[in-house]
Order: C-alpha cells, then sequence, then structure tokens
C-alpha cells in the first residue's frame, strides 16, 4: 500500500499497480518457507474467495460512482476501525465462515473501487483472537493470493512490460533485504508492538486516502 501511494508519485498508476504486485509477490514468496506453519489456510482462502468475487464490483462502482466519496468514506470506516483495536476492542472468538466471507467480499470492493485491498483483512486478523503471528502469516500469504490473481490479469493484458520486469530485477536485492530485516525484527519484537505500528500505518494510509479525496 506504500509503494503504490510513493510510486504514484513518480509513474503512470499503469505501471505502479502491476509493478507493486510483482514486489508483494516477491517479497511474499521470500517469507513463505519462514511462515508456512503459522498460516490459518481456512481464513485465507474464505477471504480469497471473497476478494476475488467483489473485487468486480468494485471497479464496476468506481466506473459509475463519483471516486472521492467512496475513498472519504472507505477512510472514515478504516480509522474508526483502528481507533476501536487501539482502545482495546478485540473478537472474543474467531470469526465464522460467512463472516470471514462477508470481510472478503468488503476487501475486494475496496479493492476494485480504491485499489486498497489490506485494510479490512488487516483489521479482520488483529481483532481476532489468533494471536499475532498466525495473523501476520495469513495477511502475507493473503497478499500473495491477491497479488498472484493481479498479476494473472495484467499480464493477459499485457500491462506487464519489458520495462516493469527490468525495474522489478533492479530492485530484487532491496526487496528480499527489506522483507528479511522485516522479517527478522518482528521475530525479535513484542506483539503488541507490531500490532500498534501496523495500526498507526493502516491510519496514516486512511488519512492520505482522505486527503487525496478532498484535496488532488
Amino acid at each position: 500500500m506504500l509503494w503504490v501511494t510513493g510510486l504514484s508519485l513518480l509513474l503512470p498508476p499503469l505501471e505502479v499497480v502491476p509493478m507493486v504486485l510483482m514486489f508483494e509477490i516477491v517479497s511474499s514468496l521470500h517469507l513463505l518457507p519462514a511462515i508456512w506453519q503459522r498460516i490459518d489456510w481456512r481464513s485465507v482462502w474464505l477471504l480469497l474467495i471473497g476478494t476475488l468475487i467483489a473485487t468486480p464490483a468494485g471497479v464496476y462502482a468506481l466506473a459509475s460512482l463519483p471516486a472521492d466519496p467512496a475513498r472519504i468514506v472507505v477512510a472514515v470506516i478504516v480509522l474508526a476501525a483502528t481507533t476501536l483495536l487501539w482502545r482495546g476492542f478485540a473478537l472474543e472468538a474467531v470469526p465464522g465462515r460467512l463472516a470471514t466471507i462477508a470481510i472478503g467480499l468488503f476487501a475486494g470492493l475496496m479493492n476494485g473501487s480504491v485499489g486498497f485491498v489490506g485494510p479490512a483483512v488487516i483489521l479482520f486478523y488483529f481483532s481476532s483472537p489468533i494471536g499475532v503471528a498466525i495473523s501476520r502469516a495469513s495477511i502475507i500469504a493473503f497478499f500473495l493470493g491477491t497479488g498472484s490473481a493481479g498479476a494473472v490479469t495484467f499480464a493477459i493484458q499485457g500491462l506487464i512490460t519489458g520495462d516493469i520486469l527490468w525495474r522489478l530485477l533492479a530492485c530484487l536485492p532491496i526487496l528480499i533485504l527489506g522483507a528479511w530485516i522485516g522479517h527478522r525484527r518482528f521475530e525479535n519484537a513484542e506483539p503488541e508492538s507490531f500490532r500498534k505500528f501496523s495500526l498507526l500505518l493502516l491510519m496514516f494510509l486512511a488519512v492520505t486516502l482522505a486527503g487525496r479525496a478532498i484535496w488532488l
């Protein structure tokens, strides 16, 4: 999400989005062996089903409805949810199948309409009682799934060009090093510190999204 925000200042969106998807795939694949045993595959698959179903509806909404009001609504929802989690709100039990798919549907609508698939899923995991380590591993697996699906779509449309692949190769050492450092820091960090950092990041992204809608 930060990659999209930052690179959009330098490159056209049609170049930024497929490049960021490739970044997500490489980073996630690098971390996958270390986190494999922690992934809650049941929730990941249910979220992916909901997201893949609802993303086209989000794209339709983007094409049919004013984009800025949608961005503001999403930003307000994310800010409200992160504030609740910061203040200690947590679910007493892991959400069931239908509730998990519903969160995936909401993530898909966000993905298609405003390009932010992550906040709904991150908030879903951090509000559940499964623990920070399992949540982080499952989020990475989810992003690998959505990134792969998105990359295939862009490739079919011929939007993953030679320039994008060269940029990916140029950034590969930094990507792998960053993923390794981030994983090491997580392993040595207090779970609550990681959780609060992630919530602050979501708040920042929500404010950025609202600011883009209001001022740009």
